[in-house]
């Protein structure tokens, strides 16, 4: 049980850090564009990159990366914000295959609870040299309440995962989104110079 209990609070403290992590990671996207946009067309490239540089968030350092190599070109903006997309995205992804381990061992810990527990049964049926009902029931007590737990513990983990994996998912369209608006913004941009 305690192995069962440890998997539990490992895998609480990192789903409340990635949770955490990703809502400070959550930014208004259109807004971002916005001042953005506002910025390109007041006080240029520099202005802009001052505004995310005072964003947090993976959209406001994607921007901040292309926004850094407008001079060398649109193509490599483009290329600049795909790549430095997949560094954030790696970033916000981070710490969630320790949760899928803690989700698969919790049921093989609960599951190994069941064979000691039935061992200890099979053990006092032994040293007794005969079945008798309350010697079997302790073990086999042990041997229920340790999956239990087990499968309750996996199904707890399961549900934060699969709730950051659906916010991750959230960020990595909204940053996509956004990239592809801050090129079309910096395409504007350089045809009205």
């Amino acid at each position: 049980m305690g192995f069962v209990i440890l998997t539990l609070i490992l895998g609480l403290a990192l789903s409340f850090e990635r949770i955490i992590y990703l809502n400070l990671a959550t930014t208004n996207t259109n807004k971002l564009l916005a001042k953005v946009e506002d910025a390109l067309n007041e006080g240029g490239v520099e202005a802009a990159k001052e505004v995310c540089r005072n964003t947090r968030g993976p959209v406001a350092s994607i921007f901040y990366q292309g926004l850094d190599r407008y001079d060398a070109g649109i193509d490599v903006v483009e290329k600049s914000v795909v790549s430095y997309g997949s560094v954030q995205m790696g970033q916000l992804e981070n710490g969630l295959t320790w949760i899928a381990l803690f989700i698969a061992l919790a049921p093989m810990l609960g599951f190994m609870g069941t064979v000691i527990g039935m061992i200890g049964a099979f053990d006092a049926i032994e040293a007794a040299g005969d079945i008798n009902p309350s010697l079997v029931a302790g073990g086999i007590k042990v041997a229920l309440i340790t999956t239990v737990s087990g499968l309750i513990v996996a199904m707890i983990l399961q549900v934060f995962y699969n709730y950051i994996i659906g916010k991750i998912d959230s960020l990595v369209n909204a940053m996509e989104d956004a990239s592809i608006s801050l090129i079309d913004i910096l395409v504007d941009y350089q045809a009205k110079k």
